[in-house]
């Protein structure tokens, strides 16, 4: 399954900077730019940095008030439910015309 670019764009993100599938959900709720993480990123001359997994989870609690999102799933399993709910409207759709 090919995945819209917006996502595709979380994957490589996910892959570069090794997130895990909450850490990248908790940046999608918090709104954070995929493509833009790498300079919220700790490079090793940054000491005074947070890793970005920690940085993520960091805001994710003081804006949510809980450590992790309550249903966690990945960009795959997202783009999936996606798309069965588009069928199922154009299902739905199809059946409501009048002919």
């Amino acid at each position: 399954m090919k995945l819209p670019n917006k996502e595709q764009m979380w994957v490589e993100a996910r892959r570069r900077h090794r997130l895990t599938h909450a850490q990248v959900q908790m940046a999608r709720e918090l709104g954070l730019n995929p493509a833009k993480l790498g300079k919220l990123d700790n490079h090793r001359a940054e000491a005074w940095k947070a890793a970005l997994p920690q940085y993520i989870e960091h805001l994710y609690l003081k804006r949510f008030r809980r450590a992790v999102p309550e249903n966690v799933l990945s960009i795959e399993e997202r783009a999936q439910l996606s798309a069965l709910k588009k069928a199922e409207r154009k299902t739905r759709r199809v059946g409501e015309r009048p002919e």
